[in-house]
């Protein structure tokens, strides 16, 4: 099992995804306070890791959902999907990821 806790930066919401394999599957249970998120979690319920991890083989299914039913394109969730499956099905070692934005 991999958890992704989300804080997507200035609309305030907070995601979180577990991902646990089952299988050659890996299923999802996001949670957020963001409605589009809400129903991405509705709707992506199991992904296939091998699928996910890479640009070369199409669009992953996280991505895909995501630019269809998120509201902004800057959103972190997608990807905090696709990092949550990375760890549970073993494809990657758990790290956190940031992204520090600052106007100069």
């Amino acid at each position: 099992m991999a958890k992704s806790e989300i804080n997507a930066g200035i609309c305030g919401h907070i995601s979180t995804v577990v991902a646990t394999m089952e299988g050659k599957v890996c299923k999802l249970d996001i949670t957020s306070t963001c409605k589009a998120i809400q129903t991405i979690g509705q709707e992506l319920t199991e992904v296939n890791p091998l699928q996910e991890i890479s640009l070369k083989r199409g669009t992953p299914q996280a991505l895909q959902v995501g630019m269809r039913l998120c509201y902004h394109s800057a959103c972190p969730v997608p990807v905090g999907i696709i990092k949550a499956t990375e760890v549970a099905a073993r494809l990657a070692l758990p790290k956190d990821a940031a992204i520090k934005v600052s106007k100069e």
